[in-house]
């Protein structure tokens, strides 16, 4: 039997890669831009807590959208084309870097502009997440999907690092400059999707009302003990020790090393995630899944703790690249895992409950961070966040003992039916 291609040598998959590697340089030299201008107007007018809560609300703006539109994304993205769907929000994150170009070259951004571009690219992000996720898995053999879903990581976190650097040295010299930036990596990343050709579909259930399906998905999240177990501790883990929402109040009131520092700090964790996801690729994780997982969570939590207590850059740096190479050891196992045991003709739905926990821990962390930080100072803030992440995997060591017993990425033998919901036949998987 002739072993599977690598993905590299699959078209689809390389135009999967470049768009996402596009979209990934283009989202971070924006973000990190947007956090810059929004504490920097805020500054003007408030101290330092009022502009980090204004910060957190901008997090906030980014995650309600998501947050109210999750049971419709992973249907839609059951239902129809994925690739239209990523098309489509891809144009939409085009729309909105240019009209913060616009905004920053004419002097008329305010935070207003700021927070209404914030809510529109969280709706772009919320019907985009769970149609790159389940297409990703239709563009690979099933025996590769580990080493694909290792080099997707790998362009995300390429993004991650140069995105920052992109954003902030452009910003430097003229700050339109990085929105014009954003602005043509995102064509180029519309140019690269629209090269993805029709793949396989999963089957569209007949007779079955779509509110139905909605609830079909969280109820599988909920009954495979090992998907959500892993989502959760993501969740809580990254919403409690997320510092990126921190960070430039890190660079402009603790480190003292402006918006040039700023990209630096920000491109940190990337570099750690990058050269994890890249050891990956080539060497990926085959046993003891689970409990390495818990361990690499256990080690970001301790990380961000030492970045918070540091003063100085270099050991700041170090902290950061050290967490970002433990959260992606974490990301590489938990996707691989909810990739393979979840059904194809679910891989939507599983993927935006997955995509809102994410989002959750994100976003909605940042808002957390900011208005923490307001309260307790941005100190305060990353210590209380660090800890909290290791108490969380502690917990969860004990709540999910499907984690721990997860010895390899292998699907359990034993399947049964879902519960009787929609009339239907599905397979569940039954974990430990």
């Amino acid at each position: 039997m002739d072993a599977p291609p690598h993905p590299f040598r699959i078209p689809n998959f390389r135009a999967y890669w470049a768009a996402r590697l596009a979209m990934t340089l283009a989202q971070n030299a924006m973000i990190i831009v947007i956090g810059w201008q929004a504490y920097a107007i805020a500054r003007r007018t408030m101290d330092q807590s009022h502009a980090a809560a204004q910060l957190g609300l901008i997090g906030l703006c980014q995650f309600l959208p998501l947050f109210l539109t999750t049971p419709v994304t992973g249907l839609i993205a059951d239902r129809f084309d994925r690739r239209y769907i990523v098309r489509i929000t891809v144009f939409l994150q085009l729309l909105c870097a240019a009209t913060l170009g616009y905004a920053t070259w004419s002097g008329a951004m305010t935070l207003g502009i700021v927070f209404t571009v914030a809510v529109l690219l969280g709706l772009a992000r919320a019907f985009a997440g769970p149609a790159f996720g389940a297409l990703a898995p239709n563009l690979v053999p099933k025996e590769v999907l580990p080493t694909a879903i290792a080099l997707s990581s790998t362009s995300w976190q390429a993004g991650a690092i140069v995105g920052p650097a992109i954003g902030g040295y452009a910003y430097s010299l003229a700050p339109s400059a990085a929105y014009i930036v954003a602005s043509v990596l995102f064509a180029v990343a519309f140019v690269a999707v629209l090269q993805i050709t029709p793949v396989p579909r999963p089957k569209r259930l007949v007779g079955v009302h779509p509110l139905r399906q909605i609830v079909d998905g969280l109820v599988y999240v909920g009954q495979n003990k090992l998907v959500l177990g892993s989502i959760t501790l993501d969740l809580f883990a990254v919403f409690l020790a997320g510092t990126s929402a921190l960070l430039p109040i890190y660079a402009a009131d603790v480190l003292h090393v402006g918006e040039r520092g700023l990209s630096l700090l920000a491109a940190a964790p990337a570099v750690g995630a990058a050269i994890t996801a890249a050891i990956f690729s080539f060497r990926p994780i085959k046993t003891n899944v689970g409990p390495k997982m818990l361990g690499a969570v256990i080690v970001y939590g301790t990380a961000t703790i030492v970045f918070g207590l540091s003063t100085v850059m270099p050991l700041s740096l170090a902290a950061l690249a050290v967490a970002g190479a433990a959260d992606m050891f974490s990301v590489y196992i938990r996707s691989t895992l909810v990739q393979l045991h979840t059904p194809d003709a679910m891989r939507g739905r599983v993927g935006a409950v997955s995509q809102l926990t994410i989002s959750a821990s994100n976003e909605l962390g940042e808002a957390e961070s900011g208005f923490l930080a307001s309260a307790l100072g941005p100190v305060g803030a990353v210590l209380v966040g660090g800890g909290g992440a290791i108490v969380v995997t502690m917990l969860w060591t004990f709540l999910f003992p499907a984690l721990r017993a997860a010895r390899t990425f292998d699907p359990p033998s034993s399947l049964i039916d879902l519960p009787k919901t929609g009339g239907r036949d599905l397979e569940l998987e039954i974990t430990p």
